[in-house]
C-alpha cells in the first residue's frame, strides 16, 4: 500500500535513511540525522506543497518516496527533483516503482512538468529503477562528490510529466 506519510512515519523513515548515510553513497550526507530533523523535512516538504508518500509491507512502512523543489528561482517552479529509499530488505521486489509512479502521478495532477533524479554512480539498480519508469539520463558530473575517501561520479535522469 501507497499511502502520504504522516509524522508518525519519521522513526521509521530515520532509520531507512540512515542506513544508506553509514553504508552507501546513494546520499551525500554523511553524518546520520535525527527523527525530529527527518520529521521536519516531511513537515517542511508538505507544507511547500510537495508530495511525500510512503509504502507499507504488511502494515509496516518499508520505504519512502517525495519531491523537492529543483532549484530555488522562480522560472523552476514546475520541474521539482525526486528522490526514494527502500529498506534494504525490501529492494527489488517492484516498491520503488510503485512508489515513483504514485509519486509522478500526484506531481502531473499538480501540474509539475519535470522530473529530475540525481543517481550517485555507480548505482546499477538504482538506473534500471529510473530508466524503468521512463526516465532518460540527461547528464554526468564526474567527481563532483566525496565520500568514504573517495570522489564520487552524479548521473542525472528526467523525466517530462
Amino acid at each position: 500500500m501507497i499511502r502520504d506519510a504522516i509524522s508518525t512515519d519519521a522513526g521509521v523513515m530515520v532509520d531507512i535513511y540512515n542506513h544508506y548515510i553509514e553504508h552507501t553513497i546513494v546520499t551525500f550526507e554523511e553524518a546520520v540525522i535525527s527523527e525530529s530533523e527527518m520529521a521536519s523535512r516531511l513537515s517542511e516538504t508538505v507544507s511547500s506543497g510537495l508530495p511525500f508518500l510512503v509504502a507499507e509491507h504488511e502494515d509496516k512502512t518499508v520505504g519512502y518516496s517525495y519531491a523537492s523543489p529543483w532549484k530555488g528561482r522562480c522560472a523552476y517552479r514546475y520541474s521539482v527533483e525526486t528522490t526514494v529509499y527502500l529498506a534494504p530488505h525490501m529492494t527489488a521486489r517492484g516498491l520503488g516503482y510503485a512508489l515513483y509512479q504514485a509519486l509522478f502521478s500526484q506531481l502531473r495532477e499538480s501540474a509539475f512538468h519535470v522530473a529530475i533524479a540525481g543517481i550517485a554512480l555507480p548505482n546499477a539498480a538504482s538506473i534500471a529503477l529510473h530508466e524503468k519508469c521512463g526516465m532518460q539520463k540527461v547528464g554526468h558530473f564526474a567527481e563532483v562528490g566525496f565520500k568514504f575517501g573517495r570522489y564520487i561520479d552524479v548521473g542525472y535522469w528526467q523525466l517530462s510529466l
